[in-house]
């Protein structure tokens, strides 16, 4: 198949184009900037807010992958201009190029839209999605790692020093690797499926206390951790602390804080087995996290 994707140069993008190449595909993918030569890969250069680019690149496609998003942005404005007007530009071009396939990469914070400017937007393009007329199919992952991740890396990194703080004490959260997430888009765009949204996880039903998260990544790196559950006060003290000290590239911002405090991110919707089931356990995931990291010499 010939697959369109968005964010084809970020986290998980980049690995959907390694996996869609493994198996077979050929991508059309979308980046701001010039990039490296790659068989099987045609390379649009352009953006979300550039109607051309969108155009040239849903040509010819078969289905499209929107993985594109903003995580991380200065306000409401900046998360509406990404996350909705940039859904809403690539569904009116994938209608205009008569594809009907459209594979959406959402969040589970869309489900608590009011917790956070990211899930408002996030759940704003979803409802684009769910009225755009399109053999549609939603995909809200849980927090996401693995290899070229940079979100965890600084949770990673305090597990080297032994001590990782973490939100207030009753929060539980889903994982995901992303090659698991990779597979599961793939087997989406290459199985139609009815309208539906899909909260994917790594099996665990019940989610992870982030206790025992943080311990796992002390794990991973070889280290035991202590576990510090954070207040919510304290940890808007620390997202002012990061602003200061990273300015734009800060991580823990205050729009964050208000979802990590959130008690459940937890998946509720699992795809059905028949189609897709997480294949390598969290514990052998952080690990080969942990090693690319090193690899990498950010660890």
């Amino acid at each position: 198949m010939i697959l369109a994707i968005t964010g084809g140069t970020g986290f998980v993008g980049s690995h959907l184009i390694d996996h869609a190449l493994e198996t077979g595909h050929t991508i059309r993918a979308l980046a701001r900037k010039p990039q490296a030569k790659r068989t099987g890969v045609t390379w649009i250069e352009g953006a979300l807010d550039r109607p051309m680019s969108l155009g040239k690149l849903v040509e010819g496609a078969d289905v499209v992958i929107h993985v594109a998003g903003v995580v991380n942005a200065a306000n409401r404005a900046a998360f509406a201009a990404g996350n909705i007007a940039g859904t809403e530009a690539i569904l009116k071009a994938t209608r205009l190029a008569g594809i009907r396939r459209f594979v959406h990469v959402s969040s589970l914070a869309a489900r608590e839209p009011a917790l956070s400017n990211y899930g408002w937007s996030k759940a704003e393009a979803e409802t684009r999605v769910e009225a755009s007329g399109l053999d549609w199919t939603i995909v809200r992952p849980p927090a996401i790692f693995g290899p070229r991740d940079h979100d965890l890396l600084d949770v990673f990194k305090a597990a080297r020093s032994g001590f990782v703080p973490v939100p207030p004490v009753g929060t539980r959260i889903s994982l995901l690797y992303v090659e698991d997430l990779t597979t599961l888009l793939l087997a989406l765009a290459e199985i139609p499926a009815a309208p539906s949204i899909m909260e994917p996880d790594d099996g665990v039903a019940t989610g992870w206390d982030n206790r025992d998260f943080a311990r796992a990544i002390g794990t991973a790196v070889g280290k035991p951790v202590r576990v510090m559950p954070t207040p919510r006060a304290l940890m808007l003290l620390a997202s002012a602390a990061d602003r200061l000290v990273r300015g734009k590239k800060a991580r823990l911002t205050r729009d964050r804080v208000s979802y990590f405090c959130h008690p459940d991110w937890v998946s509720h919707a699992p795809p059905p087995p028949a189609l897709w089931t997480p294949a390598v356990p969290t514990p052998q995931a952080l690990a080969q996290t942990a090693a690319w990291y090193r690899a990498a010499g950010l660890l």
